[in-house]
């Protein structure tokens, strides 16, 4: 069931995506920017963790997951370690995807040959 349930948040994010890439003039990045603030303000309203808890990766993949990941950070930090860790969390919270997403962007451009136009 929970396969289910991540199917359906994860395809109900980009279904939404694609909508709006569809019907809207605007630019993709300002899709992708527009999902990860969605995800932060969500977080903040107590939103988007019982999501979290229900869908599993169906909501932590999607760029709002991106979003929850930093508004999570940054409250955990600021309890331990007070307004600094407005700075320090959101980095510490998402290090280890934003790591891989390096590597493997780096693998793959390793393993790829480039033409030319």
């Amino acid at each position: 069931m929970i396969y289910l349930k991540a199917f359906l948040i994860g395809g109900l994010l980009c279904a939404a995506g694609q909508i709006l890439l569809d019907k809207t003039r605007l630019a993709p990045a300002r899709i992708l920017t527009g999902y990860v603030t969605a995800g932060v303000l969500l977080s903040a309203v107590g939103l988007y963790g019982p999501l979290v808890k229900w869908a599993g990766a169906g909501a932590m993949v999607p760029l709002t997951g991106f979003g929850h990941a930093l508004a999570d950070g940054v409250k955990t930090a600021v309890q331990e370690k007070g307004l600094l860790g407005a700075l320090t969390g959101p980095l510490s919270a998402t290090a280890a995807g934003v790591e891989a997403a390096i590597l493997f962007a780096l693998l793959a451009a390793v393993m790829s040959k480039p033409t030319g136009k």
